[in-house]
């Protein structure tokens, strides 16, 4: 095991990964931004180093800041928690030419995934259903006009190197396709630094379920188990849970079988190691893979509170070539979590709330978690994405995970800022939310002000 790690990333990822590392033993280097510098993760680590001003871009994003702040250190690993540089192959490439552990997928591998056009043809070619979609990157409108004509209208525009749901639209006829091909290339090419899009069947109702994937450098590769992650809102995730509801309590064998074998399969397709997670939908009986994110997943803590997994260790471990000794037939389920992402922002118009935390009292009792990025007296800053903290609930059963959520965030006081707290309660008063009635389009229909 590497003795000093740097984690270049901030919040609660950074928070929980330094608290990781320390109870292993691994000393740790927190990097800042001007934003961040009185921040927990900050105070927390074993040595902190500034970065840049407060602009991702010149702090969070920029590579040579961070090599330099481990060299500086004198780090040997390098972990990037999620979003930011989390997977970027280049920065990987860096880490490993610098002489340091990326602890993430090797970097070859990322290269396979960041196509999500070409990712989908070898993942094909391994025997995993995908959805319905265009041959690859489309160059024009026109190509674009003629795919759709094959797959079928609704389309979804999709940006090929893409995530978190930027560069997406959807289209119901080839006048508004033109209209969303070039809004998808334009922000494609903002946010990646590439125009490519390809074209997916739509489905009007899906579910999103994933499987968390775990594999050593020895050639090691298991499954954790799924998460539904069905309640979204333009494409980003709201709450989160485990077991989905599909496969609780043992319905849907065969299916969630068929689910399993399938992320296994598209993980060895990919070369992959380390954390990683297979996103699928779900529509008429059948899962369609649609992307492999290369790093840990915000929701990630809903896997470790029902497998007994911890995830982030065994990250560190496959990062510094042990061997995984857990075996598939061990990971089993054990009760029901869910996941809210508490956000410092309008629970009715959706806007930021960037401001003072004056009041931060948050829950405590029988099956509460909380992973927090500030503390009381902390300002959340408008410069990054507004995720305060998790509130990550569980229980013997889904029926009390929810009886105690709904205790939990009622209790949980905040104050100075807006927070989208009143969201996620309308979610579980909702009886569709109770009966499991899920599907990517669940708050344009449910959980009303």
């Amino acid at each position: 095991m590497f003795q000093k790690l740097l984690i270049a990333n901030r919040g609660e990822i950074a928070r929980r990964i330094g608290a990781v590392a320390r109870s292993m033993g691994v000393k740790t280097v927190a990097v800042y931004s001007d934003a961040d510098v009185n921040l927990p993760f900050v105070k927390e680590a074993d040595e902190a180093v500034r970065i840049g001003p407060a602009p991702a871009k010149d702090s969070y994003l920029s590579i040579p800041a961070i090599l330099e702040a481990a060299k500086k250190t004198g780090a040997q690993a390098v972990h990037p928690g999620y979003g930011f540089l989390s997977e970027n192959g280049e920065f990987a490439q860096a880490c490993a030419d610098a002489g340091l552990v990326f602890v993430g997928p090797p970097p070859e591998a990322m290269a396979r995934m960041k196509d999500k056009s070409q990712a989908r043809k070898l993942v094909s070619a391994a025997g995993v259903p995908v959805v319905p979609g265009s041959d690859g990157v489309l160059p024009d409108v026109q190509s674009a006009l003629e795919a759709a004509e094959r797959i079928g209208y609704p389309v979804l525009c999709k940006a090929a190197s893409g995530g978190g749901g930027i560069g997406m639209a959807a289209a119901k006829d080839p006048a508004e396709l033109e209209k969303v091909y070039r809004q998808c290339t334009d922000r494609a090419k903002a946010a990646f630094g590439r125009e490519g899009v390809y074209l997916e069947r739509y489905f009007p109702a899906p579910r999103h379920i994933e499987v968390q994937i775990l594999g050593d450098t020895h050639g090691h590769l298991i499954h954790g188990l799924e998460r539904e992650c069905s309640i979204q809102r333009r494409h980003q995730k709201v709450v989160e849970e485990a077991p989905s509801v599909l496969f609780a309590n043992g319905r849907n064998a065969a299916l969630a079988d068929t689910l399993f074998t399938a992320a296994v399969k598209a993980a060895k397709a990919f070369g992959y190691a380390n954390a990683g997670t297979v996103e699928f939908l779900y529509s008429d009986g059948q899962v369609y893979f649609i992307e492999m994110n290369a790093r840990l997943q915000v929701e990630h803590p809903v896997t470790e509170l029902t497998t007994g997994l911890d995830l982030i260790g065994w990250q560190l471990r496959i990062a510094s070539g042990e061997k995984l000794t857990v075996k598939q037939e061990d990971v089993k389920r054990k009760g029901a979590a869910l996941e809210f992402r508490i956000y410092a922002e309008d629970p009715v118009k959706y806007f930021p709330s960037p401001g003072p935390l004056k009041v931060f009292q948050p829950p405590t009792g029988e099956g509460v978690r909380l992973d927090s990025g500030y503390a009381e007296g902390d300002v959340v800053t408008p410069n990054y994405d507004p995720m305060i903290a998790k509130l990550i609930i569980s229980g013997a059963t889904r029926d009390e995970a929810i009886a105690r959520a709904v205790k939990a965030l009622e209790s949980f006081r905040i104050e100075g800022i807006k927070t989208n707290i009143p969201l996620h309660l309308r979610i579980l008063k909702d009886p569709a939310f109770s009966a499991g009635e899920l599907d990517t389009h669940f708050l344009d229909h449910h959980a009303k002000p």
